[in-house]
């Protein structure tokens, strides 16, 4: 008898969730949709005290204690944020002092600083395990500054000459020394070689689902192009971001054809940041941005798109110089990153506003003593942009922009998303006609508690100042009347449960 009663009580949330789930289905998860978390080794958290070798936390130039074990204590904080994906800086062997991972020594060796192989291939299983993915960094472009191979004759024609690279000249930024580290030589058959075989090994012995590729316009196209091909070879659907540090979009936009799947967004970072470092600017110029990504790449959707990284000012400093307060700012900027086209990459410790200026001071030492209110603010964010393909794949559009307060709009199939951005000093009142959006609906407002319901000649938004708001366009709500009537029916068969089971409790004891 009881175990009737519960199969009708399970019968009205059946009935009404099953629905929901349909509704719901997903469609087949792409790299677009993903929210990427990057992170570097040596300074995100110390999770084993025995590979801290000449650590020094005080000396930003030095090892801080980082390591591979560290980020697996750490992957639940990072998913419960709504990351899907992170991006490590290197973890192959350098040389000494290379902290950061971009002075390769030993090429099929994890830095010790960092753990083992056995320590990646268990992050990678652990990464896996939370249905995420994870990226390493390869550096093809050139070795550590006392690398073996430049006193060893066999390698002698390895290496371009050693000369500094001169302004914009391609073939200078392809064969001089960036930064004084030695180039390597990749038209040489044996480098190109050797290179493609080891970027094969880590794919084969880690498992990883990618690579994000260091500085790519210092290597010639012909070598990504065949190295796309040949990586792909061992995991056809391994995804390749390239970095290709410019602010001109058809420069980047050339090495789509080298096979790379997606590209760093370096003028949307520097638009992002003028755009919100200070109030009362308009977005315009940053919209701009997209408008000639849309023009110039073939699937702009998939640019790498994020507010500062390991190379650049944070924006917290910038917020800072500004004399602005930097949650405050962050909070625009990132609502912009997540509901903006293209595939959100945050750097470590945005998520508590770390301070840092020029390099090494923009890799502080993570701190997770964090603001509770700001990481939930980044969640529900993340949750967001997981929750509606709108956020993901969808058309933008501006539908206001003036003197900092900008509404943008983003549709995909049936979904219809508003996202308003107050970035200026006063409440703001913005209306909306009907050709702007559909009448008679309402706007759901999901990032904070908002409803604004249409009028006779469309829609009117206040948002309050320094403040932002994601809105769902939907149907009018009203009464629900088979939901209520579920509730209804779900409370009579529950108390017709507890009188049944009192009364089978009083036969046992009789």
């Amino acid at each position: 008898m009881c175990k009737r009663v519960m199969t009708l009580l399970l019968i009205p949330f059946l009935l009404f969730y099953g629905q929901s789930a349909k509704a719901a289905e997903k469609e087949e998860r792409t790299w677009q949709d993903e929210i990427i978390y990057f992170i570097m080794v040596d300074r995100f958290n110390n999770g084993d005290k025995k590979n801290d070798y000449n650590v020094d936390p005080t000396n930003l130039k030095a090892y801080n204690g980082g390591d591979l074990q560290g980020i697996i204590e750490r992957l639940d904080y990072i998913q419960k944020m709504g990351f899907t994906a992170i991006c490590l800086t290197p973890v192959v062997d350098n040389e000494e002092g290379g902290y950061h991972g971009y002075w390769p020594n030993d090429y099929f060796k994890v830095e010790e600083h960092f753990g083992s192989m056995k320590d990646l291939k268990q992050l990678v299983k652990e990464v896996h395990k939370r249905d995420m993915k994870i990226i390493l960094d390869f550096v093809g472009n050139h070795t550590g500054y006392k690398h073996p191979w430049l006193n060893d004759p066999t390698k002698k024609d390895w290496y371009h000459e050693k000369q500094p690279i001169l302004g914009e000249d391609q073939q200078s930024v392809e064969n001089g020394w960036l930064a004084g580290l030695p180039d390597l030589k990749q038209e040489n058959p044996e480098v190109k070689k050797f290179l493609i075989d080891n970027a094969k090994w880590w794919i084969r012995q880690t498992d990883v689902d990618g690579f994000r590729l260091d500085a790519v316009k210092h290597v010639p196209k012909e070598f990504w192009s065949e190295f796309s091909k040949e990586v792909k070879s061992v995991k056809p659907n391994f995804f390749l971001m390239g970095e290709v540090s410019n602010n001109d979009p058809t420069y980047i936009a050339a090495y789509e054809e080298t096979g790379i799947d997606a590209f760093l967004n370096f003028p949307y970072q520097k638009e992002i940041t003028d755009a919100f470092g200070k109030p009362d600017v308009s977005a315009d110029r940053l919209y701009n941005e997209w408008k000639r990504d849309e023009q110039f790449y073939k699937n702009p959707y998939m640019l790498g798109t994020f507010i500062d990284n390991h190379d650049v000012k944070r924006f917290t400093r910038v917020a800072k110089e500004n004399k602005y307060y930097p949650p405050t700012r962050l909070k625009l900027a990132l609502t912009y990153l997540y509901t903006s086209p293209g595939i959100p990459i945050v750097y470590y410790g945005t998520e508590i506003a770390l301070d840092g200026g020029e390099a090494p001071d923009n890799r502080r030492l993570m701190d997770f003593n964090t603001d509770e209110k700001f990481l939930g603010f980044i969640t529900k964010l993340g949750e967001l942009r997981n929750q509606l393909p709108a956020l993901r794949r969808g058309t933008f559009d501006l539908l206001y922009d003036k003197d900092g307060m900008s509404v943008f709009k983003r549709t995909y199939k049936n979904e219809t998303i508003v996202v308003a951005i107050n970035n200026t000093t006063k409440a703001q009142k913005v209306h909306f006609t009907t050709e702007q959006l559909e009448t008679n609906k309402e706007l759901r407002g999901l990032l904070e508690d908002d409803l604004v319901r249409s009028e006779k000649d469309g829609y009117t938004l206040v948002i309050d100042r320094e403040k932002a708001n994601v809105y769902a366009l939907a149907e009018k709500t009203g009464l629900n009347l088979p939901f209520i009537f579920s509730l209804i029916g779900m409370c009579v068969l529950f108390i017709i449960f507890i009188l049944l089971v009192k009364r089978k409790s009083r036969e046992h004891k009789q």
